[in-house]
């Protein structure tokens, strides 16, 4: 189209009222991640922000970190300031189901509305490098003699890794409720933490250990997924002979009361984002496993984890 003949159509679909949602969706697209700096939510939303542009399906993308309660305190800041904006995303995940269901915050998720799963994660256990541990064994031992000494550190409470840690907890004999799980509100204060030795074993995605494991700063003595990960020298819990397996995964939400062209444009926009270079080299070097799911499947994805993680949970003595 001729740049008057553009000009033309545009003033007039503004006489009427009636610019297509498409027309200006590029323009700035609002990112919410309820999280600090640093961990998976934070690099999942920025590497999805740089595709969205790399696809041409942005031409600006601009972040708000909100961290706190699990991305409760996210959720409740996005629900009650986007609402009806077409414009506006937010990051969620595993971790945000676990943290509702324990911390019973007055927010709900079917607020807003569902887009997009994109990516799927085990959790990692690691020892800082002082650490007079050596093995997952070690650590158990010391926990069935003393639950109180082992200072678990992760993300927010009801996070993959604390509910890992208290099937863990179960499964060798240990009251769940009595772990002394450290929470952090983001991946950065994580690392800091166990870098430094403040806490006995840390827990996250390996995307956000995997330089300091590369350096030898911090030792991974197991990780929660069904089989070993290709590449990765990490014994799964399963093969240390603890029934412990639990995956997080990552996806994205639009506003409450968009309407369903909205709804679409956005899941078009978060699809082809996926299909770029940028996303590619962002899941190879974060070693995030492809979990694309979109639209009514992954609401009813969301559904059916919010119903298996409190009966987990409930199983694990955390509720």
């Amino acid at each position: 189209m001729r740049r008057d003949d553009f000009l033309r159509a545009m003033a007039a679909f503004a006489a009427t009222g009636t610019i297509p949602w498409t027309a200006h969706a590029a323009a700035n697209l609002k990112m919410l991640i309820p999280a600090n700096p640093g961990g998976g939510w934070d690099s999942t939303g920025r590497a999805l922000g740089k595709a969205m542009q790399e696809a041409g399906a942005a031409s600006a993308v601009s972040y708000d970190n909100k961290g706190g309660a699990a991305g409760a305190l996210g959720l409740a800041q996005f629900v009650n300031a986007s609402k009806g904006d077409p414009n506006a995303v937010m990051v969620m995940g595993a971790v945000m189901l676990g943290g509702l269901i324990t911390t019973k915050a007055p927010v709900s998720l079917s607020q807003a509305t569902p887009l997009a799963r994109l990516t799927s994660e085990y959790n990692v256990f690691v020892l800082p490098e002082s650490s007079p541990l050596k093995t997952m064994k070690d650590v158990v031992e010391q926990l069935k003699k003393d639950p109180a000494s082992v200072k678990w550190g992760g993300g927010s409470r009801g996070s993959t890794e604390h509910i890992a840690a208290a099937m863990l907890a179960r499964e060798v004999g240990v009251d769940a409720s009595k772990i002394n799980y450290v929470a952090f509100r983001g991946g950065g204060e994580a690392v800091a933490a166990i870098l430094g030795g403040n806490v006995t074993v840390g827990g996250s995605g390996y995307s956000e250990f995997q330089q300091y494991i590369e350096s030898g700063k911090m030792k991974p003595i197991a990780i929660t997924s069904p089989t070993r990960l290709k590449g990765l020298n990490i014994p799964t819990m399963k093969e240390l002979g603890y029934n412990v397996e639990i995956g997080n995964w990552r996806g994205v939400y639009g506003a409450p009361g968009i309407t369903a062209d909205q709804r679409k444009a956005l899941i078009d926009t978060v699809v082809k984002a996926t299909k770029t270079k940028a996303w590619a080299e962002a899941m190879e070097k974060n070693n995030w496993t492809a979990a694309l799911l979109t639209g009514k499947e992954f609401e009813e994805f969301v559904d059916r984890e919010f119903a298996s993680l409190r009966a987990t949970m409930v199983k694990a003595g955390m509720v």
